[in-house]
């Protein structure tokens, strides 16, 4: 028997608390992909339903990945003030309870629409105060359960990998099960689908409330940080945290509501944050610049293949719903249920292998360098677009307006393997090459980047525009694979200015 399993508190070889935060985090995630699960279908078909088909479902996806920009720009804020006043946990339960919140609102939306028949544009504020809930919620919540895993591992502890992976499969596994509500939501009413979602975000809350004493101490408040302490503007800590809160969430909703002023503003931000981010690349050493000017790089690309990625909860939702054949053995399956079971189920399938596959090529010194896992993300992303296509294409041609279901599945295949090539090596890569001074800036780096490419990617794709699948799809397809040969042109580049870092 190992150390490890013999530690007090230990089970499986993990602190007990692994476990607590993996649980958590999954019925988040079931919370939340539940939510992505039915939120374009319910946009198009119930929330925007004046606007008229077309118009709506573009408008639903130009909302949606206005949204999302909100999601991941919101936990650069949420880390900064777990670090500095709150701590991990607190953080937790706040973002946790203004996301079931928000679950319960848009169930009342869709209760109100749907069953009392209200009238749709009277309850539009309602619709995204939940959507504005959420995003500011998953700002607090999102970082600091990653952190808290982080934190039960001294930062030596070679058990630290296998825990993330842990971490990682719950994550999936609540993104699997979601799928199942999603459908089911589809089928016998929306506000089930809420419900479930808000409920889900509950059962992870009580889970770790009840676990709280195997976190063994982390996640605590800095030392001297109080919310009660009298900070700016004389006021409590606590007083002023409120009173962001609540000043954030209307703007956040208004702006999510105007989905074009989300891209523009977007543009404005990135162009001052890159000029001071190349600033901060002259004050380094040259090994300091080279490898800052690679994260840059990297980082431009992830925009790319994030924005497109994501579309999977919109264009591509869309496109299951009104182009993909969903009938097996004579039942039609719910494009809320199809759209999002291939993907979870493949990475808790392939995660494994490719892990595998990376220690294998590593040992034999073949193992690809960050950049070129980059090039392989893009490559593959690039040939999920192109299996879809070749389905759009084939459903133009055909008499019923359908395609074979197998065209999704190639793209999800492509698109999953593109993910386990990116992912895995995307925040690592940003630990390993950021300066220590500068760690915190780069990773909140990576996460806007993400945000930005939610943003834009509807706009560069044609989606938010209305334009037909086939369209939308070649032109994804052509991006992201003229992406992956300049980045392959730059991979001997950016290797050199790595100075030996992997």
């Amino acid at each position: 028997m190992s150390d490890a399993t013999c530690r007090p508190g230990a089970l499986a070889g993990h602190p007990k608390g692994l476990y607590v935060v993996s649980f958590t985090a999954l019925w988040e995630r079931f919370s939340f992909y539940t939510m992505r699960g039915i939120m374009t279908l319910y946009m198009t078909y119930v929330a925007f339903k004046a606007l008229g088909e077309k118009e709506a479902g573009a408008y639903a996806v130009a909302v949606y990945g206005a949204y999302l920009g909100f999601v991941y720009a919101t936990p650069l804020l949420g880390g900064m003030l777990a670090d500095r006043l709150l701590g991990q946990r607190r953080a937790i339960y706040i973002g946790g309870a203004l996301m079931a919140l928000a679950q319960f609102l848009l169930a009342a939306h869709a209760w109100l629409v749907v069953r009392c028949e209200a009238p749709v544009e009277s309850l539009q504020w309602l619709f995204f105060l939940g959507l504005s809930l959420l995003s500011t919620g998953n700002g607090f919540f999102k970082p600091n359960i990653s952190t808290m895993v982080g934190a039960l591992y001294e930062t030596a502890d070679t058990r630290r990998d296998t825990a993330f992976n842990l971490f990682y499969m719950g994550i999936n596994i609540g993104a699997l099960a979601a799928s199942f509500s999603a459908g089911f939501a589809q089928k016998f009413g929306w506000e089930l689908g809420f419900l479930l979602a808000g409920a889900g975000m509950i059962v992870g809350m009580i889970i770790f409330a009840c676990g709280r004493k195997t976190i063994e101490g982390r996640g605590m408040p800095p030392d001297g940080a109080s919310l009660l302490k009298v900070g700016r503007l004389g006021l409590p800590n606590g007083i002023l945290l409120l009173l962001g809160i609540a000043a954030c969430i209307p703007l956040f909703a208004y702006l999510i509501s105007r989905p074009g002023w989300v891209q523009n503003l977007a543009v404005i931000i990135a162009g001052p944050v890159l000029l001071y981010l190349l600033w901060e690349v002259t004050r380094g050493t040259r090994e300091e610049a080279g490898r800052m000017i690679v994260i840059l790089v990297l980082c431009g690309f992830s925009v790319v293949f994030w924005g497109f990625y994501e579309l999977a909860g919109s264009t591509i939702t869309l496109f299951t719903q009104e182009v993909v054949d969903r009938n097996v053995l004579g039942m039609e399956v719910q494009a809320a249920f199809l759209a999002n079971f291939v993907n979870p189920l493949l990475v808790i399938g392939m995660c494994i292998p490719a892990a595998a596959v990376w220690v294998w090529l590593d040992r034999r010194r073949l193992e690809p360098s960050s950049p070129l896992k980059f090039v392989l993300g893009l490559g593959f992303l690039s040939l999920g677009f192109v299996m879809l296509l070749l389905g759009a294409k084939e459903a133009q041609a055909a008499d019923t307006g359908k395609c074979a279901m197998i065209w999704l599945i190639l793209g999800f295949f492509f698109h999953t393997t593109g993910e386990l090539c990116l992912s895995p090596v995307g925040l690592s890569t940003i630990t390993k090459l950021s300066p220590a001074r500068l760690v915190g800036l780069f990773m909140g780096v990576w996460f806007i980047s993400s945000a930005l490419g939610n943003v834009l990617a509807p706009w560069v794709a044609g989606s938010a525009e209305g334009r037909p699948f086939d369209f939308v799809f070649t032109r994804i397809a052509v991006i992201t694979a003229v992406g992956a040969v300049v980045l392959l042109a730059l991979v001997p580049l950016l290797k050199r200015m790595m100075h030996g870092v992997k």
